[in-house]
């Protein structure tokens, strides 16, 4: 893919600044932007950068006045509120992409969640309440959007999903999201063979540990920051940008002969013992 060397991602994206052509003409939906600092914008940026048409989502009325701007910002066609947990809303939001665009190219799913109680203790501890919840939100959501989504992907087309490295590793203080991460990877290993014969290619992406404020929930998320930049081979944290990239990858042509795969963006932390 043609690009420029690794660079900070602009708090504004500037509708001039393309670095390419790679992804003219598609469309797609990316879900879970709640500040300049997300995961979900630096997907967003990306794919738009690379010439995406765009559909964007905002949790409630709270988000709405942070996420709008960045809609505006990366030209988003379509912008409205998604709260999963609220019935009929997913639906809402992919019966407006079939009546405005008739088709759909990609969806990224970067959205999760338990409550603090639970997140905060022992897995064996975890109430009924929250992991069930944290595991609608966080994994049921990919899998309702993925069913969603297969009517309108009449020329095939990619799911992404975000996950973390506390998804096949014991990692200190993720608890219950671990859990629920594996069983979203899982998720991302079953639908790829699902939808596969449709040309529907399926990802989870799990990049290192990010300053966002979603994972400001996660106790003693400064010292996960401070082990993973000491241990990982490139001595550093990746950055939104770089997630965003390679989910750009991901959803271009030249990943093809890909799918059903975990993507890792952590600078190699993974690898290391």
């Amino acid at each position: 893919m043609t690009d420029r060397p690794i660079d900070p991602l602009p708090r504004v994206w500037d509708p001039n600044d393309r670095i390419g052509d790679m992804l003219k003409g598609k469309r797609g939906l990316v879900v879970g932007i709640a500040n300049a600092d997300s995961i979900a914008y630096g997907c967003a940026a990306k794919l738009r950068a690379f010439g995406a048409e765009l559909a964007v989502t905002w949790l409630n009325a709270k988000a709405e006045r942070f996420v709008r701007p960045l809609a505006e910002q990366l030209q988003a066609s379509i912008a409205m509120p998604l709260d999963v947990e609220q019935p009929g809303e997913m639906e809402a939001v992919f019966a407006r992409i079939a009546a405005e665009w008739g088709r759909l190219d990609f969806v990224i799913h970067s959205i999760a969640f338990a409550p603090r109680e639970d997140l905060h203790g022992r897995v064996v501890d975890c109430s009924a309440e929250g992991f069930t919840q944290a595991m609608r939100v966080s994994c049921w959501s990919f899998l309702r959007m993925a069913k969603l989504a297969e009517p309108l992907m009449t020329r095939g087309g990619v799911l992404a999903t975000m996950s973390y490295y506390g998804a096949d590793k014991v990692v200190g203080n993720y608890n219950i999201m671990g859990p629920v991460k594996a069983a979203l990877e899982a998720s991302v290993r079953y639908a790829a063979a699902e939808l596969g014969p449709k040309g529907i290619r399926v990802f989870a992406v799990s990049p290192g540990p990010l300053k966002t404020r979603a994972a400001s929930g996660i106790a003693h998320f400064d010292e996960l920051v401070d082990m993973a930049q000491s241990r990982a081979p490139a001595q550093r944290l990746v950055d939104i940008a770089e997630v965003g990239r390679v989910v750009a990858f991901l959803v271009g042509g030249a990943s093809s002969g890909m799918t059903g795969d975990t993507i890792y963006v952590d600078g190699g932390l993974h690898n290391m013992a």
